[in-house]
């Protein structure tokens, strides 16, 4: 054994994790080389080397909480790539109008099949509501129904949801709520998707940036978008949904958050994943609605979200022999890769899961919250 191995090795037992175990956590590595390329490229190495069928774990998801809780990434390198991404986050803007539209051409424009065969119904591509139920579909209707009830729904109301995915929010909103819904997206597949599913309801998608918005709305909705809008724009952000909001209108974010202020995701993720994507804390979402909005209500549901990504690994891998005429075995592991940690992200408290209600500033709001 080298010392960059013994190295390695010692700091995953720092984390409790074996080499060779048998236990979750553990790991089995068929390539030395995944110590030095680990220790020299950190989260990016560690992806790419699992991709490469470098090494395996008992369970992915364990192995990743494990070393999250005990912070192991502040003792590995950073490659060029993660070191090029946080100077480009300093120094200019990451989700400027051209450049958010990267992460729906590579991510949000895969194959139809590969979010059909993996997500309910509604195709909601976040985090479900476990509350009484154990499955996928009936926990996504119960989020789609919490946020309706959050924001006061009530018939005719004339909603947005800025970032509308698949359309199953505005389809779930027009059903069974009877709003008049307008739906935005950057993403050409998206929005196909959606306006098939939404035909002949009172529902109007659209291909626009958020930063093009017309018209006034009762309600606003965004759901697992602010992510990719960027610490240089929440500002921007917030004073768009202001402008556009109702004077007794409310607002409701859904969002991934980090513990800590940051300017970019982890650097497997920005390439592979969500590229110039970007998770907020609370502190960022505060300062961005200071003046604009009030925050009326805040709950965390980052439990859920473990649970929802276990649904949709399972999935997956039910439905890989049918995607895999797409995608080869290089892919199943990027993305396997992709649910997993992230799930053992939640699962170490390292990310949450925030749904939080506004009003508009200085309007008198007797907002009582749901859960």
């Amino acid at each position: 054994m080298n010392r960059i191995e013994s190295t390695a090795r010692g700091l995953l037992e720092t984390a409790d994790v074996h080499v060779g175990g048998n236990r979750p956590q553990d790991i089995h590595v068929h390539n030395t080389d995944f110590y030095c390329r680990v220790l020299a490229e950190g989260s990016l190495g560690l992806g790419e080397s699992y991709m490469d069928k470098w090494w395996n774990a008992n369970a992915l998801d364990s192995f990743v909480e494990h070393v999250l809780r005990a912070n192991l990434q502040k003792h590995v390198r950073w490659n060029r790539h993660a070191l090029w991404a946080v100077l480009m986050a300093k120094v200019s803007n990451r989700q400027t109008r051209e450049r958010s539209k990267e992460v729906a051409k590579q991510h949000y424009d895969l194959s139809p099949e590969l979010y059909e065969s993996m997500l309910d119904p509604y195709k909601q591509y976040t985090c479900a509501y476990y509350d009484g139920t154990e499955e996928l579909n009936a926990a996504q209707e119960k989020k789609l129904d919490l946020i309706c009830r959050k924001l006061q729904l009530r018939e005719n109301d004339r909603v947005l949801d800025i970032g509308c995915g698949w359309g199953g929010f505005t389809r779930f909103a027009a059903e069974r709520y009877g709003c008049n819904v307008t739906g935005i997206s950057i993403s050409d597949e998206q929005i196909k998707y959606a306006r098939t599913s939404c035909e002949g309801l009172p529902v109007d998608i659209q291909n626009r940036d958020y930063r093009n918005l017309k018209g006034t709305y009762d309600k606003i909705l965004t759901c697992g978008m602010l992510e990719h809008v960027g610490h240089k724009n929440h500002r921007q952000f917030f004073q768009v949904v202001h402008d556009h909001l109702s004077d007794d209108g409310l607002f409701l974010l859904q969002t991934i958050g980090g513990n800590k202020r940051g300017t970019m995701t982890d650097a497997f993720t920005d390439k592979y994943i969500f590229p110039n994507g970007e998770l907020p804390c609370i502190a960022q979402i505060e300062e961005a609605r200071t003046g604009f909005l009030t925050l009326q209500d805040v709950q965390n549901l980052g439990v859920h979200y473990s649970k929802t990504l276990s649904a949709w690994h399972e999935n997956f891998l039910a439905s890989w022999p049918r995607i895999a005429q797409t995608y080869d075995e290089r892919f199943r592991r990027m993305f396997e890769y992709y649910l997993l940690s992230f799930k053992g992200a939640f699962d170490a408290g390292y990310l949450q899961l925030w749904q939080l209600v506004f009003s508009k500033a200085g309007r008198v709001s007797d907002y009582r919250g749901v859960r």
